[in-house]
């Protein structure tokens, strides 16, 4: 008889263990590039990081970085670094209880003396590959990318282009892209190597790259269907451009946008959205139909975050800080309304019908999802400084925030559920 109960337990607890992880966020803006959540996943709506109301854990990051967790497995994983040892480390989390499993170095010395401000020298998102984390750092005036499996073991590290920017010293923010066995990485600088290169997952040997244009760029490649094919959409150099994932050669390119991008292309079935600031400001939507087409524009800059489609229509929060929602195929405004004194990095997330949207100043905003009218459900303030883009995943919110301790800025991870 307890043979048989302790079975019963058994199977219920790998039932469960099943049942939470069977979504994964395993790059940049989620496995679909959308920065949707699962269509099940519930998030909460009420939580306070001072009295610990809905906080399930909350752990300390050593060092500073600005990339979105990445959730794959019993792991959560990010990338940080600590300018007090000249350190770039990838760092893993317990996923149901957020306990420190495991914190390597991938590369010690060799950071950038200057980067921008609103930078950090651990930006780029990390990438599951279905059986490594791949990290892309900016050192050593190089792109360097690494693979890692889950367990913290290296498997292959390439020097993917130089990066050595004459014009701008900002730093690096490209996310990479996993596409099949390769993994997409913008290295746009302006320098004669400047391009899009695809590397094999599994040896992170080069098998294509495509010349860019000599200019600082930050925007992340993403996997799009639109227009009736599959596309890798990149936004910068006054352009907006389209690419066989394959092979690298280019689909389509419409000149719009201006210089330098942060943000990622956004899309709908017909239509790519991307927004920009540097030297120009503006949201621009062009066709994906092949056609050197520009729809319509707006002159509202959201410069380091990226937009989010839902339906038939986009949200932004603008840099400083007006929520907009447009729709896609006119750009015909919907709604807009204040929700703070602006300073934006994190991208907005859709969710629960829900979408989420964070301030640098650790202030979060939970609006309803329709274009109907504005509604702002929550304003809750997470910590003093939010930079990397929330995740919702296993009915929870995740948050990287910082908090000031004993006069200095502490990174933690948080995770919030509950009603």
């Amino acid at each position: 008889m307890y043979e048989l109960d302790m079975l019963r337990i058994i199977l219920v607890v790998l039932t469960l263990t099943q049942i939470a992880y069977s979504d994964d966020w395993t790059c940049w803006r989620g496995p679909v590039g959308n920065n949707h959540a699962s269509k099940t996943t519930r998030i909460p709506t009420d939580w306070d990081l001072q009295t610990g109301k809905n906080i399930l854990w909350k752990s300390a990051i050593t060092g500073r970085g600005h990339s979105t967790p990445v959730v794959v497995g019993e792991g959560i994983f990010l990338t940080t670094a600590d300018t007090s040892d000249d350190t770039q480390s990838l760092v893993k989390f317990d996923r149901r209880t957020g306990k420190l499993l495991g914190q390597w170095v991938i590369h010690r010395g060799g950071l950038p003396d200057r980067i921008h401000g609103h930078n950090s020298h651990a930006s780029p998102t990390p990438a599951f590959d279905g059986k490594h984390i791949i990290t892309v750092f900016h050192q050593n005036d190089a792109i360097m990318a690494t693979a890692m499996t889950p367990a913290g073991e290296k498997v292959w590290q390439t020097r993917v282009s130089e990066f050595r920017p004459e014009k701008f010293q900002f730093g690096y923010g490209a996310s990479p892209l996993v596409v099949g066995d390769f993994v997409i990485i913008a290295a746009e600088y302006d320098g004669s190597d400047s391009g899009l290169y695809a590397l094999d997952t599994a040896t992170g040997k080069q098998v294509w790259r495509v010349p860019r244009m000599s200019n600082l760029n930050f925007a992340s490649p993403i996997l799009a269907d639109v227009g009736g094919q599959r596309s890798v959409l990149l936004a910068g150099a006054s352009t907006i451009s389209a690419y066989d994932a394959a092979t690298g050669n280019q689909q389509w390119s419409v000149d719009a946008t201006t210089e330098a991008i942060c943000g990622t292309c956004v899309w709908d079935k017909e239509r790519v959205i991307v927004s920009g600031g540097n030297p120009e400001s503006g949201t621009w939507c062009v066709g994906a139909n092949g056609r050197d087409e520009l729809l319509w524009e707006n002159p509202v800059m959201s410069y380091e975050q990226s937009l989010l489609v839902v339906g038939d229509h986009v949200y932004a929060l603008s840099d400083n800080g007006v929520a907009y929602c447009w729709r896609t195929r006119d750009g015909k405004e919907m709604w807009r309304s204040r929700l703070g004194g602006g300073g934006v990095s994190a991208s907005p997330l859709f969710a629960d019908n829900k979408i989420i949207m964070a301030a640098e100043d650790g202030s979060m905003y939970v609006i309803a999802a329709t274009p109907e009218k504005f509604e702002l459900l929550r304003e809750i303030r997470t910590g003093e400084s939010i930079f990397a883009s929330p995740v919702a995943i296993d009915d929870r919110l995740l948050v990287r925030t910082a908090i000031t301790e004993n006069g200095k800025r502490r990174e933690y991870l948080v995770a919030i559920a509950g009603q």
